[in-house]
């Protein structure tokens, strides 16, 4: 089972850019030297209070050079937000300069506030990501292409470098909304999969879904499954439970304020139940918080808990967000990903 951790350059309140950057960086360092599987990046977009993490691509460039071993995500690379000859030569520079350890996640993003800072219409964003997609693939594994679609046109181009494995990094797609599960089952993509809408218990039908949209489409295997899931450790059941409430509570209501808000914008589709689920996050308690959405506990109970979703859930790995919130003190962090490392992470190796 692989272990990441999902960042989000955090900027907690107080900190100056500069600040931010720095602690990250230092979560970065202690992850490498504490055998973290992989450093996942989020992309944020015009939210100066909350995060610094706007370009994942030259982060991970940063990331790559720092270290050796450990592999670097991006959870999610926006495609609709981005031209795709630039990222397709972005990514695979950060391939070569790590030497193949990117891992390429990408989605739509559920926001509509970022499209319209971009002024790209949301109600585009699954077309648009559709494109982009094949785009990359084709710049990818074709000395030279031409590409007509309906958002962007090419003829005769060709993207340096190539990755530097063959075909390509390996590509994992964000899903949220139900027919997703299906879509990508049939083209036979790994998946990310969170709680930050619904809750563990909603994942299992549509992992059915998908599971058995991949089958039918004749995949071998039977897909993976990798679950983002806010997480906190520490030494004792009283510390794990107190010490990050505040901040998961900020981060609930925060992100129930904007999704309810989301609703009513261009590209909101009604399967995505918007107003409903942004209402409950507002009004959510810590108790169910903690039954359906997060994992916190001391090694012991993590170790526990998440061979129980494991289980019922086939996970092939986390994204472990360790400081839902933003709010939780460095040092906590740190601790927390230290005792993933050490003492949860060694449970779950083959």
């Amino acid at each position: 089972m692989e272990f990441g951790m999902f960042h989000e350059f955090q900027r907690r309140p107080g900190q100056t850019e500069a600040e931010a950057f720095t602690e990250s960086f230092e979560q970065v360092d202690e992850a490498e030297r504490a055998g973290l599987d992989v450093m996942w990046l989020a992309e944020l977009h015009c939210a100066p209070e909350r995060s610094v993490l706007a370009a994942p691509l030259n982060i991970a460039t940063a990331i790559a050079c720092r270290t050796k071993r450990m592999k670097i995500g991006t959870a999610v690379q926006v495609l609709p937000l981005c031209h795709p000859l630039r990222v397709a030569e972005e990514a695979t520079t950060v391939d070569h300069i790590s030497h193949g350890r990117l891992i390429m996640g990408v989605g739509r993003s559920g926001f509509p506030r970022t499209y319209q800072a971009y002024g790209i219409s949301y109600a585009e964003s699954r077309e648009r990501f559709a494109e982009v997609m094949e785009i990359l693939k084709r710049a990818w594994t074709q000395e030279s292409f031409s590409f007509h679609g309906k958002f962007y046109d090419f003829e005769n181009v060709s993207c340096v470098p190539k990755p530097f494995v063959a075909p390509y990094p390996e590509i994992r797609v964000a899903v949220n909304s139900p027919d997703t599960f299906q879509e990508q089952g049939e083209r036979g993509n790994p998946i990310f999969v969170a709680t930050r809408l619904g809750d563990l218990n909603e994942l299992v039908p549509n992992l059915r879904v998908y599971r058995a949209a991949w089958q039918a489409a004749g995949h071998p295997g039977n897909g993976k499954v990798y679950l983002r899931v806010p997480l906190y450790i520490a030494d004792t059941e009283k510390q794990a439970r107190e010490e990050p409430m505040e901040s998961v509570m900020f981060f609930y209501r925060y992100l129930g304020e904007r999704i309810e808000a989301s609703a009513g914008m261009e590209g909101a589709r009604a399967i995505e139940n918007r107003a409903e689920r942004g209402a409950r996050l507002r009004h959510i308690d810590y108790d169910e918080v903690m039954r359906s959405k997060i994992i916190v506990g001391t090694p012991s109970m993590v170790v526990d808990r998440l061979g129980q979703l494991k289980e019922e859930l086939g996970l092939d790995g986390i994204l472990a967000e360790l400081n839902c919130g933003m709010r939780i003190p460095h040092q906590q962090v740190v601790n927390s990903l230290n005792l993933m490392c050490q003492e949860v992470r060694p449970k779950f190796q083959n």
